[in-house]
């Protein structure tokens, strides 16, 4: 898949230290995700949310990489520097947002790998749109955006037209697509749920309402 596999992740090594600079040059490829879901009034802002985490992380890593050579460095250090406004400060915050949008993205994925659908309409992605919306981000989001969210599955594109985005306008089968996209879950999904612990172990999650 084009656009998923363009750059690869590191493996996750076994004390799960995840090396900053390497996650960031991976992860910088994938905003683009987004447009492939179309209706740009909610996923244009969930893009630019994501790469500007990335570029806020980013800008931190750079101003001292042997520091922040890993994303637990980040959240140690930051959390001496902030004290009490730690976490909702700096790169803690900013990585807090990136892996709820990486989170929206993988499970929609991984729902449609899983072959999750309504056997009714089999080419619509509202199922899994709405599973990935229901796991990631509902309860981050008031009411304001809730609703903007759920309009917005009606606006989907067909399961088909979103592999063929993914594979940037190539005609490929669909087994091939939905193989390509096992190898990328394969890949990412062991990164982020490292990341996801990392944050509930260091009791730096945040339960606020966007």
């Amino acid at each position: 898949m084009a656009l998923l596999l363009e750059h690869e992740f590191k493996p996750l090594p076994a004390d799960k230290q995840i090396e900053t600079l390497p996650f960031l040059e991976a992860v910088a490829h994938l905003p683009p995700f987004f447009d492939c879901l179309g209706t740009p009034i909610v996923y244009s802002p969930v893009k630019a949310d994501l790469a500007g985490n990335i570029k806020k992380i980013r800008a931190v890593y750079d101003s001292n990489p042997a520091k922040f050579k890993t994303l637990q460095n980040i959240l140690e250090a930051e959390k001496e520097m902030h004290g009490s406004a730690w976490p909702k400060a700096g790169a803690t915050l900013a990585l807090m947002w990136l892996k709820r949008g990486l989170k929206f993205m993988l499970v929609l994925l991984q729902s449609i790998s899983d072959g999750e659908r309504d056997e009714e309409h089999p080419n619509l992605i509202r199922v899994n749109a709405m599973k990935a919306y229901e796991i990631a981000l509902k309860k981050y989001h008031g009411w304001m955006l809730q609703k903007l969210f759920m309009g917005s599955v009606y606006a989907l594109p067909y399961k088909s037209d979103l592999l063929k985005a993914l594979e940037k306008g190539k005609e490929v089968k669909e087994e091939e697509s939905l193989e390509k996209i096992h190898q990328f879950l394969s890949r990412v999904t062991p990164i982020l749920d490292a990341i996801y612990e990392m944050y509930t172990k260091m009791n730096a999650e945040l339960s606020y309402k966007a």
